[in-house]
């Protein structure tokens, strides 16, 4: 028997993120959240997005057990912004019973009837800074930090209940070359010459100056807020989201491992790298201290894999060589440290801008996720 229940105390929540990490226990290829992370995403008094957001959280019980789970979003400011009638579903897990899928969403099919909604999409978060797109291509490889990791039989639960793409997102593995590329040094000096650009510092900063660091971050989610604006599920942030967003940053920060490109001292492009986190997450099982702190040391000071956060140029830089620059830089870091390869987090399919930017270092395709579609009968 198959029960769903809303749900909303802090141990019901603790029960919800539970749920994830015991779903993929042993699984060498998924990548708990942490709860930290995970309760603050929840936190209408943390997570600024809850201004603009209504958020339900569904448990499934089967013969008593949990069994499944769900969460659905009415993100009003996307909708807004976009002229949409959608309603987001997000933190969906399952067992391998579509009945239980089934009576998940029949929970967000009632409230999206209730509020006028007409289309169910995701999995979509709060932000686009958040893990978006369930995996349809790459179970055999290991998830990043920024994105999600599910069981290949969701896919068949999913067109059991009719869904349909809404859009696909790639992720890439780049190998890291042994060598320098001289050519594009001189290249990044040019571009910096003719537009009067400079890199910011740091790993001066860093060890120096965290506060101005932190400044110059702050600055970078500016841009980024600009750069991604038109893109597919994409909202602005708020300044408080942004600060949560700087905090996750120097988290995993390496100095080396980030371009930040400055023009009268204000930064108009950044990139940003950050060592693997996958086996730190699966070590913790939701917490890095204290099961997983001498794993995370180790995972920052010793770089095999290197993960790519995100890299963004203000609209009124694009197309100058800031991105040259950019990736000059991150590759000698990633160089120094004898990183072998770098992962893209899920980039949109028709984003060939970005993906214009590894075609250079023989990119090879590894992961798919998907946004999908439910149609919403308000009959």
């Amino acid at each position: 028997m198959i029960k769903v229940r809303q749900i909303s105390s802090k141990r019901d929540k603790k029960k919800f993120f539970k749920f994830l990490i015991d779903l993929y226990k042993g699984n060498p290829y998924a990548a708990p959240n942490l709860y930290m992370d995970e309760f603050a995403e929840f936190d209408p008094a943390i997570n600024d997005a809850f201004r603009f957001c209504e958020c339900k959280m569904f448990l499934a019980y089967k013969d008593g057990k949990i069994a499944g789970r769900i969460a659905g979003i009415w993100h009003k400011g996307v909708n807004e912004k976009f002229g949409y009638k959608q309603l987001r579903f997000t933190r969906f897990d399952v067992i391998d019973d579509f009945e239980v899928t089934k009576a998940l969403f029949a929970e967000l099919y009632k409230w999206a009837k209730e509020i006028g909604m007409e289309e169910i999409i995701g999995p979509m978060s709060f932000s686009d800074l958040n893990e978006e797109g369930m995996l349809i291509e790459g179970f055999d490889r290991p998830s990043m930090y920024i994105e999600l990791y599910n069981h290949p039989y969701y896919i068949e639960h999913m067109q059991k209940l009719g869904a349909y793409k809404v859009v696909d997102w790639n992720c890439y593995r780049i190998p890291v070359p042994e060598k320098h590329d001289e050519r594009l040094e001189r290249l990044s000096e040019k571009i910096m010459a003719r537009n009067g650009y400079k890199l910011l510092d740091v790993a001066y900063l860093y060890k120096h100056d965290r506060k101005t660091l932190n400044k110059y971050i702050m600055q970078c989610l500016d841009v980024l807020d600009e750069a991604f604006e038109d893109l597919y599920g994409v909202s602005p942030l708020s300044e408080k989201q942004k600060k949560r967003e700087m905090d996750s940053i120097n988290m995993v920060i390496v100095p080396e491992f980030a371009g930040l490109v400055l023009k009268d001292d204000k930064i108009i492009a950044y990139g940003f790298m950050m060592p693997s986190m996958t086996k730190v997450l699966q070590k913790g099982r939701g917490h890095i201290i204290p099961r997983a702190l001498f794993t995370y040391i180790n995972a920052m000071s010793h770089v095999e894999v290197a993960d790519m956060m995100s890299i963004g140029v203000a609209k009124d830089q694009a197309n100058q060589g800031a991105v040259a620059i950019i990736m000059n830089n991150c590759l000698k870091g990633l160089i120094k440290h004898g990183v072998k390869y770098l992962e893209t987090g899920p980039e949109l399919e028709t984003n060939h801008e970005v993906q214009n930017l590894w075609k250079n270092y023989n990119p090879e395709l590894v992961k798919r996720h998907r946004c999908w579609g439910l149609k919403v009968n308000n009959d």
